[in-house]
Order: C-alpha cells, then structure tokens, then sequence
C-alpha cells in the first residue's frame, strides 16, 4: 500500500529548485498533480461516470497489469499541455496536501476496502488497480525530479 510517511521522506528531497530531469513541471506543478490523482482515487474529487473506450480499456490493461513504465511525455487526461495556475501558495503547502491526500486515500480504502473510484481515462478502479497505478505514477513523476 501507498505509504503517506515513505512519501513524506521522499519529499523532504525536493526543493523549489529541483531540476526536471524531463517535462515542463516544476517542482511544485508535480507535487499538484500527484495531489489530485490521489484525491480521485479516494473519491475527494468526483468525476461523472464513464465506460472508457476500446483504447483507454487497452492503455489500462498494459500500464496496470503489464510491467510496462510509466510513458514519459504522456499528457494528463484533459490537459492543453500547458502547466495549470499553482493552487497553492508555495512548494511546501503543496507538500503537506500531497500527504494529506495520501492518509485521506488509505483511509478510504480501509475503511471500505470494495471502494471504487473514477480514473479520468480508465474508468471505474479497484484498491488493487490504485495501488499499481500510484506506484508507476509516483515512480514516475518523484523520478523526474530524481525523488524515488
């Protein structure tokens, strides 16, 4: 399971002048967007229901239950590939709600272990499916800043 603590300790390593080691993010607009993954995978952020498509269905099947990594320069679904306007004030607000929001999604996995949650481009999924998507995302964006 996620561990909102080994998250912590990994962001105590990134600073506001963290280089990328790829993608336009600065450390911040990372530490954002991880911030709202998770607060959809514990149902904080609600998104109409959808049935994915015969692509967005095979793009799950292969970065869920395949060893396949994370692409580098995927877009985030809905994204202009622009960066969004920061939410909050500074690098180390952000730090505090991405860990926040890392408790928040064990706690409702805990407390209701058959809990379902919208993915913006998969559709409905599992704790088990979460678990796998977070550990390739989180690998992925801590490792663009050299974090994991």
């Amino acid at each position: 399971m996620l561990n909102s603590s080994k998250i912590q300790s990994q962001l105590q390593n990134l600073s506001t002048d963290t280089p990328a080691q790829f993608g336009i993010m600065t450390p911040q607009h990372m530490v954002e967007h991880m911030t709202i993954t998770m607060k959809l995978s514990s149902g904080r952020i609600k998104l109409p229901e959808f049935e994915p498509n015969e692509k967005q269905l095979m793009q799950k099947q292969a970065l869920i239950y395949t060893d396949i990594e994370f692409p580098k320069g995927v877009r985030a679904p809905n994204s202009n590939g622009e960066l969004p306007d920061l939410r909050f004030p500074d690098l180390e607000t952000a730090k505090e709600k991405l860990v926040q929001s890392v408790q928040e999604y064990e706690e409702a996995f805990e407390n209701n272990p058959k809990f379902r949650s919208i993915h913006p481009r998969f559709g409905y999924l599992t704790f088990d499916e979460w678990e796998k998507f977070h550990h390739k995302h989180f690998k992925h964006h801590f490792g663009q800043f050299g974090i994991w």
